[in-house]
């Protein structure tokens, strides 16, 4: 009987540890996808789509947009509906330089905290096309073994980041607000 029972026991946790909801951990480079998608589809990523897709039977550990803050009021009711969805905002200055370019980049913020949450996620989650990603997604992968999920406007989507991840999927109409 008490082999059965330790058995039993096996057989359980195995399916647990098998079958139980995924860790997700969600980062979204606000920027790349805004100007993405406006440049390739003339209209604007569905937040609420998005959510609902990458948390369907999964845990959320964290889930961080980086966008910038102008204090515009327009921006600053955007920034509210994400953090209404379920997102952590997290805001950079824009900068605008003398010689009119602008700055206002994530990419170091947003690999700080991917390093930081992948060692606790079974998926990452990353929605951007930036390139300069692709070394993070490997290194990530390699270290914790990492399912990942990128997400991004395919025509405007490094090759060598797709290249890399676990899945990419393209961002297409069901994403998009029409």
């Amino acid at each position: 009987f008490n082999r059965l029972l330790l058995l039993f026991q096996y057989k359980v946790s195995y399916l647990f540890r098998e079958f139980r909801m995924k860790k997700v951990s969600i980062f979204v480079d606000v920027q790349n996808i805004y100007y993405t998608t406006k440049q390739q589809f003339n209209c604007n990523f569905d937040y609420n789509k998005f959510w609902k897709l990458v948390t369907c039977d999964r845990e959320v550990i964290t889930a961080i947009a980086y966008t910038t803050n102008r204090g515009d009021p327009k921006q600053i009711q955007f920034q509210n509906i994400l953090r209404a969805i379920g997102f952590e905002v997290k805001l950079k200055p824009f900068i605008s330089r003398a010689d009119g370019s602008s700055k206002g980049d994530w990419d170091v913020g947003i690999t700080i905290d991917i390093m930081e949450y992948a060692e606790r996620s079974d998926i990452v989650v990353l929605a951007s096309g930036d390139g300069d990603f692709d070394i993070l997604i490997k290194k990530i992968r390699s270290l914790y073994n990492n399912h990942t999920e990128i997400y991004g406007v395919s025509q405007l989507t490094a090759n060598s980041l797709k290249n890399v991840t676990s899945n990419f999927y393209p961002i297409k109409d069901e994403l998009l607000l029409k």
